[in-house]
């Protein structure tokens, strides 16, 4: 049986010169009195706030500035070049928009020399160019592997799928690269060969999800540097070798401590 409360009662009515019963409800605790004030002056409280608060509602809002740019934002452009910031006419009415600190991305010096193993005449090692050789040969687009290579470069590891040689090198001049299209690419824009192909993983090199990178995310504290592809990836074999998983690293807060030396 569920108790509702303290009920109502009859009880003689006291007022002289009138006879009969009048129903007596019981009296409310002090307790739910004093909660019923303190709510009441709560609530005049809050509705001086209220009153004293300002409209936010009529405060414009500041639209936030663009990213500085997408690597390859425009057709045609190397993808180891920063984009320019495109100009907003929102810009403009927000001039306490911090400008954003640059990002710079690692390139290649440019074509690569190849040690003659000679030295001159004051010792330093002599270096040649590409084209030096290429130039006096007729090009081969069934060099594959490194196997196939039976006069220069011999002992060069190629595994980078089942391309020709000329897939990547340019035969109308060795010291630049090609795309897949025949454009030339020079090889400090060399990103731009390996996005063709790696899309995925460009997109991902594009939003700080792969490659290395030093210096800050939010570009608003301070510069960014990141990686290029061939600074962890060897442009002939590119792919990581497979490692296998050892054990765990000791953590020595919930390790024993170890007693020999």
């Amino acid at each position: 049986m569920i108790d509702s409360g303290p009920k109502s009662k009859l009880v003689p009515c006291p007022e002289p010169g009138k006879t009969g019963v009048r129903r007596q409800f019981p009296r409310a605790p002090r307790g739910y009195l004093a909660t019923g004030i303190l709510f009441i002056a709560l609530g005049g409280l809050g509705a001086a706030f209220s009153r004293s608060a300002p409209d936010r509602s009529a405060v414009p809002l500041t639209p936030l500035s663009r990213p500085a740019g997408r690597l390859a934002s425009q057709p045609g452009q190397p993808l180891g070049v920063q984009a320019a910031a495109q100009p907003r006419a929102d810009n403009a009415a927000a001039p306490d928009v911090p400008a954003r600190f640059p990002l710079v991305i690692r390139k290649p010096s440019g074509p690569p020399r190849i040690t003659t193993g000679l030295h001159g005449l004051n010792g330093d090692p002599v270096t040649a160019a590409c084209s030096t050789c290429h130039a006096t040969r007729p090009p081969n687009l069934e060099n594959r592997t490194g196997g196939d290579l039976d006069e220069f470069h011999t002992g060069l590891t190629i595994a980078h799928g089942n391309v020709s040689c000329l897939a990547c090198h340019n035969s109308g001049d060795y010291d630049t690269l090609k795309l897949a299209d025949g454009r030339r690419v020079e090889f400090a824009e060399v990103m731009t060969l390996c996005g063709q192909c790696h899309g995925p993983q460009m997109e991902a090199y594009e939003h700080g999800a792969h490659g290395g990178m030093t210096g800050y995310w939010d570009r608003r504290r301070g510069p960014l540097s990141k990686n290029n592809c061939i600074d962890c990836h060897p442009p002939h074999a590119p792919q990581f070798p497979k490692m296998r998983p050892t054990f765990k690293p000791r953590d020595r807060f919930l390790a024993p401590p170890r007693t020999e030396h």
